[in-house]
C-alpha cells in the first residue's frame, strides 16, 4: 500500500478548565488523549462516535485550527508543526474542508463565482480570468453549470449549496478533504446525491476524505475503513465492511443496536447501552466505556486497554 497522506501519532489536546468564582484554572478537558490513524491517497477514513467524543477537535487540529497539546500530524512525511511560510502556505493549498450547513458557511454576500475564486486568490497568483476559468471547472466537476457563477448563494436549494462548498474545496487542486458531518444537515434523498458526487470526485481526482459523522449508514457507505472514538480516544478500527459484519467493541456493537432498523417494518433493536457519556473532566479509571459497557468485567475499571491488531482490524477491549 501507498505511503499515508496523512498519518497521525500520539494526537492529544487538554483544554484547561476554569473553576470558582475567580475562574482559576482547575481540571484538564482531555478532549483527544492519544489518537493515533492514517489516510492514504485516494481513501475514505471515517470517524464516528457520540457528540463530545473529540471528532471535531481532531478535525480542527488537522486544519490548524487549534494548536495539539502533543503527539505528531504529518502530511505526506512531515510533520505540519513546523511548517511556515510557503510550506504553510502550501499545506492550506492541499487539505481543506467542507462544513456541516451549507446555509452558514457560504457568505450571503458573495457570488459564487468570488466565493470559491477566494482561496484561489489568496493561495495563487493567477490572473482573473485564469481563476474564472478554474471557477468553471470545479463547477462543472461538483454537477452544476458554469453559468450559476454570478449567482447568490440564497438562489440555491442546500444540496446545490453543499456542491458549492465542496466546490470551493477543490480550487487549489487539493488532496485532502475533512468533511464534518457534510449531509447531516440535508434531506435524505439530497445525502444521497452528495455522497455520491463526493465519491465520483474521488474516483476522478484522487482525493482522500475525513469524513466525520455520525450517522452510520452514511459513514459505512462512503468509507474505505472506519474509526471509532469515545471519550478522546479511538477504541475500534477496521474496513468499513468488516466492522459492520462483526463490531468487536461493546461500544461499537451499541452504535449498530442504536441505530434505526434497515426496513420500517422490522422491529428496533434492543439498546445494550445505558446511561450517560461521562464528562472529560472527570474520566473513569481504566476503560473509560465501562460504567456503561454490558460486558463489563473488574479489570476493566482498572486497566485501560490498548488499542491492539484483532480479525483484520484493531480494538481496544478486554473482551479480546
Amino acid at each position: 500500500m501507498a505511503e499515508p497522506i496523512l498519518e497521525v501519532r500520539g494526537l492529544t489536546k487538554h483544554f484547561p478548565a476554569r473553576q470558582g468564582l475567580l475562574g482559576r484554572k482547575g481540571a484538564w478537558v482531555r478532549a483527544v488523549d492519544g489518537v493515533d490513524f492514517a489516510i492514504h491517497p485516494a481513501e475514505t477514513l471515517g470517524l464516528i462516535g457520540e457528540s463530545g467524543c473529540g471528532k471535531t477537535t481532531t478535525s480542527k487540529l488537522i486544519l490548524l485550527q487549534e494548536t495539539p497539546t502533543a503527539g505528531v500530524i504529518a502530511f505526506e512525511g512531515r510533520d505540519i508543526a513546523g511548517l511556515g511560510g510557503k510550506d504553510l502556505m502550501a499545506y492550506r493549498r492541499a487539505v481543506q474542508v467542507v462544513f456541516q450547513d451549507p446555509f452558514s458557511s457560504l457568505s450571503p454576500r458573495m457570488r459564487v463565482e468570488d466565493i470559491i475564486a477566494e482561496p484561489l486568490e489568496i493561495h495563487t497568483d493567477l490572473s482573473r480570468a485564469a481563476r474564472a476559468e478554474r471557477v468553471a471547472v470545479v463547477l462543472e466537476l461538483v454537477g452544476l453549470p458554469p453559468d450559476v457563477a454570478p449567482l447568490f448563494p440564497h438562489e440555491f436549494s442546500g444540496g446545490q449549496r453543499q456542491r458549492i462548498a465542496i466546490a470551493r474545496a477543490l480550487a487549489t487542486d487539493t488532496r485532502l478533504i475533512v468533511l464534518d458531518e457534510p449531509v447531516s444537515a440535508l434531506d435524505v434523498s439530497v445525502r444521497a446525491q452528495i455522497i455520491n458526487q463526493l465519491e465520483h470526485l474521488q474516483r476522478t481526482l484522487g482525493v482522500s476524505y475525513l469524513f466525520i459523522g455520525h450517522d452510520l449508514a452514511t459513514v459505512a457507505h462512503i468509507s474505505h475503513r472506519i474509526a471509532v472514538m469515545y471519550l478522546g480516544k479511538i477504541v475500534e478500527t477496521a474496513d468499513s465492511d468488516a466492522l459492520c459484519a462483526r463490531p468487536m467493541h461493546p461500544y461499537t456493537q451499541a452504535l449498530f443496536a442504536a441505530a434505526l432498523p434497515s426496513h420500517p417494518d422490522d422491529p428496533p433493536h434492543e439498546r445494550p447501552i445505558a446511561g450517560e457519556v461521562p464528562s472529560a473532566l472527570s474520566l473513569p479509571s481504566g476503560c473509560r466505556f465501562h460504567p456503561r459497557c454490558p460486558s463489563v468485567m473488574p479489570i476493566c475499571s482498572e486497566v485501560e486497554p490498548a488499542l491492539t491488531a484483532r480479525g483484520g482490524g484493531e480494538v481496544a477491549c478486554h473482551l479480546y
